[in-house]
């Protein structure tokens, strides 16, 4: 913060008021995108631990085919790639697919994340819908088979003709998740199949764990989701604990973390007041164990956080703090 933005006392005694910005940083959105990339990095190296190097062939198409999508759709507009959100934006929709999908898929997906998620709305900054999850929700509306086709880790002996998720195995009656050591090798770990980024929730919380240090991310919207899931998917499991999964169980298993921590925390498509920020995350909850009890899909990451995109602007709108010396009519 320079002396001449600082509202301090002049040579003659009077105080100087300067306009805003009252505060300086050196964080600008290019080193916020290298940070979000530097985060995701453990979740990485298990996807490639687990699923091998096809699971870094889906990255990096993803990501070649965003960044080539946005530079194209920039020329066209005569505007620069300036900030590198193209390549979060590629990293995260191939966290979001199976390792084992046509790299074909990988590209439409990529395509219609950049350009219909985020340029067609004028670029990073205007989009109302996370891009990434646009493009992940677009290829699973276009090819729901491909999508939920998944194959076991390497350490798993399996049929992976016959295998089935965590949370696909709840939702049609075969629980694959028994004991402390299937939570802990499978769930937490990474142990068990399904999207490149649902490998280690460990990992992906280590990642969000340091956004939040750095103050990148809304520790709210997290907190809010997490514990809100746990907390409604808890009231289900004492219930009826034969039909419905543990709390535990839901925090562990599927995209939630990913969610939680890269997808829902997107400064863009999230509430910017702290009110707002924890309605997000306790709305995003409710909606997500809705589907994964009642709704015909075994997962609801997706879905909860684009429909609490969606309704963002309200909670903007009816959030704002007063404004000091405002009188209520």
């Amino acid at each position: 913060m320079s002396e001449q933005n600082n509202p301090t006392e002049n040579s003659l005694g009077r105080l100087v008021l300067s306009s805003s910005p009252h505060q300086n940083s050196n964080d600008d959105v290019k080193k916020i995108m290298r940070g979000v990339v530097l985060a995701l990095l453990p979740a990485v190296v298990f996807s490639v631990y687990y699923f091998g190097l096809r699971s870094m062939l889906v990255i990096m198409t993803a990501i070649a085919a965003c960044l080539v999508t946005e530079f194209l759709l920039k020329k066209l507009r005569n505007k620069k790639i300036n900030e590198g959100s193209a390549v979060v934006t590629g990293l995260l929709l191939a966290m979001t697919l199976p390792p084992s999908i046509h790299l074909g898929y990988v590209v439409l997906g990529s395509v219609f994340a950049i350009g219909i998620g985020k340029e067609i709305f004028g670029g990073l900054g205007n989009n109302i819908f996370n891009p990434a999850l646009l493009g992940r929700a677009f290829l699973q509306a276009s090819f729901p088979v491909k999508m939920t086709t998944w194959t076991p880790t390497k350490l798993m002996v399996l049929d992976a003709k016959t295998f089935a998720t965590p949370l696909g195995g709840f939702k049609f009656g075969e629980n694959i998740i028994h004991n402390f050591s299937d939570y802990w090798n499978g769930l937490i770990m990474g142990n068990i199949g399904g999207c490149i980024g649902e490998t280690s929730a460990a990992a992906i919380a280590l990642g969000g764990f340091y956004l939040i240090v750095k103050r990148w991310s809304d520790w709210r919207i997290p907190v809010s989701y997490l514990l809100s899931v746990f907390v409604l998917g808890g009231i289900f499991w004492l219930i009826n604990p034969a039909q419905y999964p543990d709390p535990v169980f839901h925090l562990f298993s599927g995209g939630l973390m990913l969610g939680a921590f890269f997808m829902a925390t997107d400064m863009v498509t999230s509430p910017e007041t702290k009110l707002g920020s924890w309605i997000f995350g306790i709305g995003c909850g409710f909606f997500l164990v809705l589907i994964r009890l009642f709704g015909g899909l075994p997962e609801g990451v997706m879905y909860s956080i684009l429909l609490m995109n969606a309704i963002t602007p309200l909670i903007n709108r009816f959030t704002q703090p007063t404004v000091f010396g405002e009188v209520v009519k």
